[in-house]
């Protein structure tokens, strides 16, 4: 999807500013507002994909005025809506107003430590070779989905050399959707600057990103 979450190569919106000693949070509301996201998403009902594809889907207004935890907590909204935990009248009124839908898990505070601690995996074993060797020219696909996908807009159509085939992992394109993990080789491809950026691009630069195999193409 082209959204606004996309910004790479984008103008208009100033320089990349990174804060000095920045905290982890800008106010106790974000740590809650975190805490609340891994909770609901301890319930089972959707994927990182899913939630991903919930935030680039804020409209473009909206998501460039909020911040960080503000975009997480819009998304939540909307994913707790789409599978029957709330309706959007109880989150204007604040309260329950129907029975909810029931979660596949409810995370107790001593689950906490060791579900954090395991993380979230999405390496998966694929019965295939992979394609394409470290070496190897590639060119992107060059498309525009509405549905999710994890190949930047600014890296479509640009040709490229494999540096790694980092393993096969979950294809997020499919999964975001329900489709199934469908997991493939994934592979570090790196590009010049010329080729991502055009004329007056600095000649040592050079773009690295990870791909999903069915992103590429042989040159």
């Amino acid at each position: 999807m082209n959204g606004p979450h996309d910004l790479g190569g984008q103008m208009g919106f100033g320089p990349v500013a990174p804060e000095v000693n920045e905290p982890y949070f800008h106010g106790e509301w974000e740590k809650r507002a975190l805490g609340i996201t891994l909770a609901c998403g301890a319930f089972g009902a959707w994927n990182i994909d899913e939630s991903r594809h919930a935030r680039e889907n804020i409209p473009p207004a909206a998501y460039l005025s909020v911040s960080y935890y503000e975009i997480w907590m819009r998304a939540l909204e909307v994913l707790l809506e789409r599978h029957g935990f709330v309706e959007g009248a109880e989150i204007d009124a604040g309260k329950a107003t129907i029975a909810p839908a029931t979660p596949k898990r409810v995370l107790s505070a001593d689950m906490v430590a060791p579900m954090l601690a395991k993380g979230g995996p999405c390496d998966r074993p694929v019965e295939t070779a992979p394609v394409f060797v470290v070496g190897e020219m590639v060119r992107t696909r060059n498309f525009n989905p509405e549905t999710h996908t994890r190949l930047p807009r600014y890296a479509r159509a640009k040709t490229g050399v494999i540096e790694a085939v980092q393993g096969s992992f979950v294809f997020a394109d499919d999964n975001a959707h329900g489709k199934g993990e469908n997991p493939e080789w994934v592979y570090t491809v790196v590009f010049d600057g010329g080729e991502i950026w055009g004329e007056g691009a600095d000649p040592t630069l050079t773009v690295s990103i990870d791909a999903w195999e069915s992103y590429l193409e042989r040159v």
